[in-house]
């Protein structure tokens, strides 16, 4: 007999393997589409991820966060704007051991790839099956959302990010630094442990800018990220190549619908998760938790249905939209009008930034309320 699925996921990253791992755990039948593994011959994935108490403990509960070596915990955060605006944020402040951890991609992708490898209710296809729910997780270029017919509404910025991995000469001190510049954003995330020397580079600038960042020789490149970041872990050395993509908003107008059985006699229905619902600037690192957030939402509602509904059931899947798109609104308004906010090099705006942000330093309840809802623990 044919094996019956109850969800069938489009997309084997980290957002579609949380989710086939989290309804497999709920004894849920699950089809991950995945395509063949990349070849030995790839680049170094130099990615890392920001993860805050909410997806942590989620991973946990999977199994599947990775060892000390890979999520480096990140006690303090420095950011700093326009003349001597400064805003920094600390764990011991929140009652916290740490504000966030930075995660390295390709660690966290192995854990969820050994942990469905050993889940017998989760089985790995290279072409979608039929299901009464199919979930799409194929990140902000998916196929699918195109040809499900769903509008994916685009907010360009002029900027692309460029990543990295450098080698410090001072350590970080688990300390995440950021430094806002007319000519555009520098992250430096704490890498290997809390007294490392390494860190994830995201320098996020105008498009213009980036071919002659990614051509340039290492040298030039690494004593211009020195002077941006002023200096604050010394001489800087490159360990890693450079990627680069555009930086984007966006959201898709409708997150579930139902479509057509091959039959013509019944009806399946699809739902979207993760960047393939909704990208935002990866200037407070939230993308993932957004998008983790996202699937534990969804498999919370089809765990908690009637037994007698199915998991295509489009009223459940517009409760997993409505709550969702609930959570993502001030996010999204929040990133957003940052960027547009920082992007602007004039001098009064200038001003208008450094007065802004030295007030949000001395705001008390407000910044303490930031720092909890960037943690997930509102």
């Amino acid at each position: 007999m044919a094996q019956t699925f109850d969800v069938c996921i489009r997309g084997a990253g980290i957002v579609g393997r949380t989710l086939a791992l989290l309804l497999a755990r709920e004894r849920m039948r699950v089809a991950l589409v995945a395509p063949p593994q990349r070849s030995q011959g790839a680049a170094r994935d130099v990615r890392a991820y920001a993860l805050n108490l909410g997806s942590r403990a989620l991973l946990e509960s999977l199994r599947c966060w990775p060892d000390d070596e890979h999520a480096t915990p990140v006690t303090g955060m420095d950011v700093f704007g326009d003349l001597d605006g400064r805003v920094q944020f600390d764990a011991a402040s929140q009652g916290v051991d740490a504000l966030a951890w930075i995660v390295d991609v390709p660690a966290l992708e192995q854990r969820l790839a050994e942990a469905v490898r050993y889940q017998p209710l989760v089985e790995v296809v290279r072409e979608p099956v039929e299901a009464p729910l199919t979930a799409v997780c194929e990140g902000r270029a998916s196929s699918t959302r195109a040809e499900f017919g769903v509008a994916f509404s685009v907010t360009p910025y002029s900027q692309s990010a460029i990543a990295t991995r450098l080698r410090c000469e001072r350590p970080h001190a688990g300390i995440a630094r950021q430094w806002f510049t007319p000519e555009g954003i520098l992250a430096f995330l704490p890498l290997a442990g809390p007294d490392g020397h390494e860190v994830a580079v995201v320098w996020s600038l105008e498009q213009a800018l980036v071919p002659e960042w990614l051509r340039s020789d290492e040298e030039s490149f690494t004593t211009r990220l020195q002077a941006i970041s002023q200096d604050t872990l010394g001489r800087l050395e490159l360990i890693a190549e450079r990627a680069s993509w555009p930086l984007q908003q966006a959201v898709a107008d409708r997150w579930c619908g139902a479509m057509a059985h091959e039959s013509g006699h019944s009806w399946h229905s699809w739902v979207l998760a993760g960047d393939a619902a909704h990208n935002v600037h990866p200037l407070a690192g939230q993308g993932l938790n957004l998008g983790l957030a996202d699937v534990q939402a969804l498999a919370r509602i089809l765990q908690e249905r009637d037994p007698w509904r199915s998991t295509g059931d489009t009223r459940l899947l517009r409760q997993y939209e409505r709550e969702r798109k609930a959570a993502l609104a001030p996010m999204g308004l929040a990133m957003d009008g940052l960027q547009q906010l920082f992007a602007r090099p004039e001098v009064p705006v200038q001003m208008l930034r450094n007065w802004g942000m030295k007030g949000f330093e001395r705001s008390g309840p407000l910044k303490s309320w930031m720092a909890r809802q960037a943690m997930g623990l509102l």
